[in-house]
């Protein structure tokens, strides 16, 4: 889908979304209420200029506009593959795009992210991911990294992980192991605007990833052991 069916989908007429190269800003009300639209589209790849435009949005949203809420669409293929973006420090860009969207939200704005079109690796990370829910369209195109890769650098054979990726969400892409995984909260079907209002009102008020992974058994894990972290290292403080 593209972004002005989703933006029409989302808010009607009512919106003032543009696109600058490959970026999308601007507002749209949503139940009455105003929020800021921030996003990627045309599987946009993420370089220094476009991760500093996005966070500079995100960043005059929480000057000029406190606690307004902030929908994040995503559409990227990811960090841009460039010799001139990796010498000047992309990962540092990408980390602050992904720091402003944590202080938007520890300034009680709700963001919520929605996958359109694709989500891939570090773009999704900083973004969608960041955000207080996300959630994507069924057509959605999720993944952090592709097999071959993954086996590179895991040096686990491609066929041992394709084998793995049958039966464990964390191995294998696609938009419905990230639902099972609890990275993406649910899928959008049918009137985008209304399912939008519902999730700016049950946004969560603290990170529930793992514990919908474990509960949709995508990873069974993830939270257990992050609760023996907490409950170990409260455990080993001084007492004052």
């Amino acid at each position: 889908m593209n972004w002005q069916d989703v933006v029409g989908g989302l808010f009607g007429s009512a919106h003032t979304v543009v696109r600058t190269g490959d970026l999308l800003s601007g507002t749209g009300v949503v139940d009455g209420q105003t929020v800021a639209v921030i996003g990627t589209t045309d599987h946009a790849p993420i370089g220094v200029e476009l991760a500093l435009a996005q966070a500079r949005c995100v960043l005059d949203t929480v000057k000029n506009h406190p606690g307004r809420a902030i929908v994040l669409l995503v559409d990227t293929q990811g960090q841009r593959l460039r010799y001139r973006d990796e010498m000047l420090g992309i990962n540092r860009y990408m980390a602050h795009m992904g720091c402003c969207v944590a202080l938007a939200r520890q300034r009680g704005h709700r963001v919520i992210g929605l996958v359109y079109d694709q989500a891939l690796s570090g773009g999704f990370i900083t973004s969608g991911l960041m955000a207080d829910a996300c959630y994507a369209l069924p057509e959605a195109e999720i993944r952090v990294m592709r097999l071959p890769a993954m086996a590179r650098v895991t040096k686990i054979s491609e066929a041992r992980l394709e084998q793995l990726a049958q039966s464990n969400p964390v191995f294998a892409p696609g938009v419905e192991n990230f639902v099972a995984m609890g990275g993406i909260r649910a899928l959008w079907r049918g009137d985008l605007a209304a399912q939008l209002a519902q999730a700016l009102v049950d946004a969560p008020q603290h990170d529930e990833r793992a514990a919908d992974g474990a509960q949709r058994g995508g990873r069974q894990l993830a939270a257990a052991v992050a609760q023996r972290v907490r409950t170990e290292a409260r455990a080993a403080l001084p007492v004052a």
